[in-house]
């Protein structure tokens, strides 16, 4: 017997060993409840996928008990994010069909470390889903590493995998409230429910007809339909509501629904999108968006959080960074400060190591990824007092430009040394705004106080040249062709507004925004703004520009996807336009270059300045102004006093083709 125990003792040390770096509490079995309209599913069979840029590898397949219930072995998942589990079949107790139900499909991404329990049902498939729409490929996902770790990281903002209720960040109170995004996830799940439940098959193949995009295939299951509802919310939201409407008829004495999700839509919404919007870490009247290799949002803010501040009286703000779901890494209400910036407009770039900010006040500020400063104001080799910095362009080898845009003229730190900058003048620069960099270091920069583009080679300024756009030129992003597309607040035939020389960009946002708002204001009806595109060789395929059919309405930042589309933000029209860019390919037939395809608005979305995708196809967009008053008049009203700056940053799931940070030069896929 003494032999024996020896024996067994050495083969469990054995198995121990095989586990390298598990404790002893190591968790091996992930356990969980399918439900459907909040009852158990039986014999539906389970199984656990490990999500990578090939094919996922399923970890382990179970089915449930009688109580809906699971447990699988997961041990070759633990630590390794993100994993997802399908549900698929088995019945529904409480429900209409008695037999196996092959039109149950469910599923829930997970993040690492996995979660003690877990919940599949209509809710964490809906979010799954929006969050990881750009990596679902019938019931498989797959995509780059970066990417699957941000979709699985944002689902529980959305549902909580371990409850199957609302997240968090849905739940509080500007996101329950102030938007449609819970109705949206509601609606979609008492949808999911009717699919599973219903017995009318004429009513399912209705659904999954209004599921399919255009030129797309059918959907064969409910994973498949919300991945595409996520891609394009905007398809066609009113018959997908008329089905919603049709399984849950509103009973004549205006008593509820017997949807099984509440609060639902109460009306035919204009797109099913579902968004969040971030707060906190000083985020308040956000500017340039950009995030670093890792995921994570950089923003100089305007203003402080929390100031009444506007363009007659302010208290700059500092800069930002959010995680890839949202939370605040930066210090509250301030956000990182440092080397003397106060107030930061376009100024904001991150190149591989570093994260640049430019300050209205003249300062520059140069950060780690901590956010800690790199060194001293007293570093950089300019004798000069700036004014106020603006735009910053990384070039792919390194070299950082940026826009001085009351002194027009521009500032090169090549490879991005500090104690290397230098003064660079150029010709026809009129309140510098925007930089980029092309693929044959040329350098783009927009101007503010004029209706032109400037290029020039990096290597030899005296090269410049000018292409038109409309009036007050701002955001330039270029797309995988080296296309360059440019924002302009204002269409050619607008008034110009009359801006003296040397004014600090305050005075310049002042005059400019008092007077577009003056002229808007006294005609209502009236709409301005154009995007332009330059190709490469300087030819413009519409010389006026594209207005998307007055969907651009005030733009102001622009950036591209991976599949070359046009995000725009609208800072009039309070809304994120989506244009087809160079590349038409996944519109509809038809479609062309300059098209916009869809505008999205919502509680959360106001006054915009940029738009910027991240890795996982999300769309952020930040809320610049609010409030006009509180902005712009020289004695506000108290109460709003606060609301001049934009309130938080919106982030739109899974719309989006993904692209690979940092932003250096043209838009790179992952």
């Amino acid at each position: 017997m003494k032999l024996a125990r020896q024996f067994w003792l050495i083969i469990a040390l054995g198995a121990a060993i095989m586990v390298p770096g598990a404790p002893a509490s190591a968790q091996q079995n992930l356990e969980g409840q399918v439900l459907l309209a909040g009852e158990p599913v039986v014999r539906a069979t389970v199984t656990l996928w490990a999500a990578g840029a090939d094919v996922p590898a399923q970890v382990a397949q179970t089915q449930t008990g009688a109580d809906g219930r699971f447990a699988l072995n997961a041990i070759r998942a633990a630590g390794k994010a993100p994993v997802y589990l399908v549900a698929k079949g088995g019945t529904a107790r409480g429900t209409a069909n008695a037999g196996a139900n092959n039109a149950i499909a469910l599923m829930v991404l997970l993040g690492g470390p996995l979660p003690k329990t877990v919940i599949v049902n209509e809710l964490t498939t809906v979010a799954s889903a929006f969050v990881g729409a750009q990596f679902i490929k019938g019931e498989a996902i797959s995509g780059n590493p970066l990417g699957l770790r941000i979709a699985a990281g944002n689902v529980p903002n959305l549902v909580d995998p371990a409850t199957g209720q609302w997240g968090k960040v849905l739940s509080d109170p500007l996101n329950s409230t102030q938007t449609t995004t819970l109705a949206n996830l509601n609606t979609l799940g008492s949808l999911i429910t009717a699919f599973a439940t219903t017995t009318n098959e004429d009513w399912r193949a209705r659904f999954l007809k209004a599921a399919t995009v255009p030129g797309g295939t059918t959907p064969k299951n409910v994973i498949e339909v919300m991945a595409g509802i996520a891609r394009q919310p905007w398809a066609d939201p009113k018959t997908l509501y008329a089905l919603f409407d049709e399984a849950y008829p509103q009973p004549k004495d205006g008593s509820r629904r017997k949807a099984p999700f509440v609060p639902y839509l109460a009306y035919v919404p204009d797109d099913f999108a579902l968004s969040l919007c971030f707060a906190g870490g000083g985020v308040y009247s956000a500017g340039r968006l950009m995030f670093d290799a890792e995921g994570n949002l950089w923003s100089g803010q305007n203003w402080m959080a929390g100031s009444q501040s506007g363009v007659n009286q302010s208290i700059g703000g500092g800069v930002v960074k959010l995680s890839p779901n949202g939370t605040a890494l930066s210090p509250p209400i301030t956000g990182f400060t440092g080397m003397g910036i106060d107030g930061v407009g376009w100024g904001t770039a991150v190149t591989r190591d570093k994260v640049w900010t430019t300050s209205f006040n003249g300062k520059i500020l140069v950060m780690d990824f901590n956010g800690r400063p790199v060194g001293k104001e007293s570093d950089f080799p300019f004798k000069e007092k700036f004014l106020g910095l603006m735009g910053i362009g990384v070039a792919a080898n390194g070299d950082v430009w940026i826009a001085d845009g009351s002194d027009n003229q521009l500032l090169h730190f090549p490879g991005g040394r500090v104690k290397d900058g230098r003064i660079v003048k150029v010709a026809g620069l009129k309140s510098p705004f925007d930089i980029v960099i092309d693929a044959q270091n040329r350098v783009w920069v927009s101007n503010s106080q004029s209706d032109t583009v400037v290029r020039f080679p990096a290597d030899d300024p005296s090269k410049a040249e000018s292409f038109r756009a409309g009036i007050g030129v701002r955001a330039l992003a270029l797309d995988s062709k080296g296309n360059a597309w440019v924002a302009s607040n204002m269409s050619l035939d607008f008034p110009p507004p009359v801006i003296p020389d040397g004014a600090s960009i305050m005075e310049q946002f002042k005059i400019a925004a008092g007077h577009m708002l003056k002229v808007l204001e006294t005609n209502p009806k009236m709409v301005t703004g154009v995007v332009n595109m330059i190709r490469p060789d300087g030819s413009q395929p519409a010389p006026t520009g594209f207005t998307g059919n007055k969907a651009v309405s005030v733009p102001w930042g622009l950036n591209i996807d991976g599949n070359d589309d046009v995000w725009i933000g609208n800072f009039w029209g309070r809304g994120v336009v989506l244009m087809a860019g160079d590349n038409t390919k996944g519109h509809p037939a038809g479609t062309k270059t300059g098209d916009a395809i869809h505008v999205f608005k919502g509680g959360s979305i106001q006054m915009l300045t940029d738009v910027s995708i991240d890795a996982a196809g999300n769309v952020w967009a930040a809320n610049n102004w609010n409030d006009l008053n509180g902005a712009a008049a020289p004695d506000p009203l108290r109460p709003t006093s606060t609301w001049g700056g934009g309130s938080g940053i919106t982030v739109i799931y899974g719309v989006a083709a993904p692209v690979q940070p940092p932003r250096m030069g043209m838009v790179r896929r992952p």
